[in-house]
């Protein structure tokens, strides 16, 4: 069953920070797997918010100068978050 939930963005990155915090190694490999793999779909959800708010930046830019500007942040991030999971 997959579906998609809506949380409040604080509540994300709040949860993302705590995860990080947690010591996991001392738990059984399982658990590891489950908490990489939950960790690694929030660290991916906000990569993606992130570079929407990028983009919105080009679109909503007001001229020429800005957008182009905006399009080049846009594209290091894009390029960064794919070096970043590679």
């Amino acid at each position: 069953m997959c579906s998609n939930v809506k949380i409040p963005l604080p509540l994300l990155f709040q949860a993302i920070y705590l995860l990080e915090c947690i010591d996991i190694y001392k738990y059984d490999r399982s658990i590891q797997i489950n908490y990489e793999n939950v960790l690694s779909a929030f660290n991916q959800k906000r990569d993606s918010l992130e570079l929407r708010a990028s983009y919105a930046d080009i679109v909503n830019s007001k001229d020429e100068d800005s957008r182009h500007s905006a399009r080049l942040k846009y594209l290091q991030h894009k390029r960064d978050i794919r070096e970043a999971y590679l």
